[in-house]
């Protein structure tokens, strides 16, 4: 397993089209928003997109941003767009991307990472608590969690 940032990447093009093998609306939303050339005036210019992989397979992929779904709001830095491929799962990708997050996150001198999601029992089991549940961007209530940089 290899940790990869896209934007570091020469191979982009091979990982764009394997995030857009996703089978999951918001996995197609950010494929969009790569290819468009949009993604970090969505998410904030320092944005990344990390993509857990084996060899030619990406395994997994998140992004740690400066902003979510979650706006406006002070709110920072994000993990978002989490997404383990069906052959993956039961691997604790999540949580390996949740490691490499928090790395980022202590590098910057952040207190917290912030997850905005609709799922109940993934993140907990990686240390995560419940901190609000807010509007997203369409109105709609999401699970905010916070991971404590510690």
């Amino acid at each position: 397993m290899q940790i990869i940032e896209y934007f570091a990447s020469e191979r982009q093009a091979h990982w764009l089209a394997q995030i857009k093998k996703s089978e999951w609306d918001a996995g197609q939303l950010l494929y969009t928003l790569l290819a468009e050339g949009r993604f970090r005036q969505a998410t904030g210019a320092r944005s990344r997109v990390l993509l857990l992989t084996e060899g030619d397979a990406l395994m997994a992929y998140c992004t740690y941003a400066e902003k979510d779904d979650i706006q406006p709001t002070d709110l920072t830095p994000w993990m978002g767009f989490v997404f383990t491929f069906p052959p993956y799962r039961g691997r604790r990708c999540a949580g390996v991307l949740m490691q490499e997050a928090l790395r980022l996150a202590r590098a910057e001198h952040a207190q917290n990472i912030y997850i905005s999601t609709g799922h109940v029992g993934l993140y907990e089991k990686y240390g995560c608590e419940l901190y609000a549940i807010l509007p997203d961007l369409h109105g709609a209530p999401s699970r905010v969690y916070v991971k404590r940089v510690e």
